[in-house]
């Protein structure tokens, strides 16, 4: 199990865990980008935009890595380290027979368009490959989502179906694309 922080470069991006210090960019990243994330996004508590909000879920985050349990972590231009432009996860890592987990991201509205997801992506798989030793990663889109879906074939995920009303995203239900890839590489 790995455990030491991770901090992933790419020729452009920094993926890392949050510190309390990100704080203030994280709540700029989100506030900036309410309207364009919020039809992709599940409802927020009321207290989703408060610095007492983001230092438990910071807390949280650390924990779900320790633990194994998932990978959260904020994307920054290696020109901006201090500026949060998206966010990249391996959620609900599960080991046992599957050694999966799924992948989430969201990226800023003014970002769009330059490659930086599908960079932070090539990255974020090959550490759940290489590093953590997962066979599968899963990710899902609504079909109306088109960037999210040519970002998934980018990275070379293959569509395994649609569930229906599988997410509540935006205060309804929601069909989602399914989708995965998987490490040719792994080993036991």
């Amino acid at each position: 199990m790995v455990t030491k922080r991770p901090e992933l470069k790419t020729q452009r991006l920094i993926l890392r865990l949050g510190t309390t210090d990100d704080i203030p960019a994280i709540l700029h990243y989100y506030q900036v980008n309410r309207a364009y994330l919020e039809p992709f996004e599940p409802q927020r508590p009321d207290n989703f935009y408060t610095r007492d909000f983001w230092k438990t879920v910071l807390a949280s985050r650390l924990s779900d890595f320790h633990t194994g349990y998932a990978v959260k972590l904020l994307i920054c231009l290696q020109s901006e380290p201090a500026q949060v432009i998206g966010t990249i996860n391996l959620n609900t890592i599960v080991r046992g027979a599957l050694h999966g987990a799924t992948l989430g991201y969201s990226l800023s509205a003014q970002h769009q368009g330059n490659g930086y997801m599908t960079e932070a992506g090539q990255r974020l798989i090959a550490y759940a490959f290489d590093d953590l030793n997962l066979h599968r990663l899963m990710a899902n889109y609504m079909p109306h989502n088109h960037r999210s879906a040519n970002v998934l074939k980018r990275l070379g995920f293959h569509i395994e179906g649609i569930a229906r009303d599988y997410l509540f995203i935006n205060g309804q239900w929601q069909d989602h694309v399914m989708t995965s890839l998987i490490n040719s590489n792994w080993q036991i």
